[in-house]
């Protein structure tokens, strides 16, 4: 028996057709929703430990991701049919798992004023370099505009939660934009997916810093 989570692209051809374009114009916006959608993550932050009774946000977040995971490997031993699965993605780990796992690893391992810039920078500037790109922007016209959005929001994030030096945190916004753009668009291997390199090419440097910082001076890095 075929197993598949999906209706054979009708709802993404209904979609499509609601902004006037085809079933590719579909997938292309429900693929930037589900993208957007990586932000709910950041729910942990704002969450009672114990919202979910049965166990901490924390735990259902790893078992939410094991989930994910679970698809994975059904999609790769059962035949598991998945929306939005790509063709360079049917013999290796799909983008989506990558990208759950990046996004709970950065919330959990990275100090909150490093994890919320860089979750906001993976879930929005990559559908938004994506979209550049669909519009024939040139590749430094595309990465220029998008580290501009990026260090637009990253710097304030940096400086609201932050604790260092107000010098150090737009150094830090102003690096993640830069390292976050160029990471994105890189997909020769499951390592190299940028889902992964646009939330850990930042967020590892900047994290150890503020280990760094926070080892020699009095600061509220984490």
């Amino acid at each position: 028996m075929e197993l598949r989570l999906h209706r054979e692209g009708r709802w993404r051809s209904w979609l499509g057709a609601r902004f006037g374009g085809d079933a590719a114009l579909g997938d292309r916006i429900w693929r930037r929703c589900l993208h957007l959608a990586g932000a709910i993550v950041l729910i942990v932050y704002v969450l009672p430990r114990m919202f979910f009774v049965i166990a901490p946000v924390d735990v259902v977040l790893w078992i939410a991701l094991g989930l994910v995971l679970l698809l994975e490997v059904l999609r790769h031993t059962a035949g598991l049919q998945l929306p939005t699965i790509r063709d360079y993605e049917a013999r290796r780990v799909a983008s989506f798992a990558v990208f759950a796992t990046a996004l709970v690893v950065a919330v959990e391992v990275f100090p909150r004023f490093i994890a919320i810039p860089v979750v906001l920078g993976t879930v929005a500037i990559d559908p938004l370099l994506g979209e550049l790109r669909e519009r024939r922007w040139t590749l430094r016209k595309a990465q220029a505009t998008g580290g501009v959005v990026y260090a637009a929001f990253a710097i304030p994030l940096m400086v609201y939660f932050g604790g260092w030096p107000i010098g150090a945190e737009v150094a830090a916004g102003g690096g993640a934009a830069v390292l976050g753009v160029l990471s994105e668009g890189h997909r020769g291997s499951v390592w190299a997916d940028d889902d992964l390199l646009m939330t850990m090419v930042p967020g590892i440097p900047l994290t150890m810093a503020a280990w760094i910082v926070a080892g020699s001076i009095s600061l509220p890095a984490f």
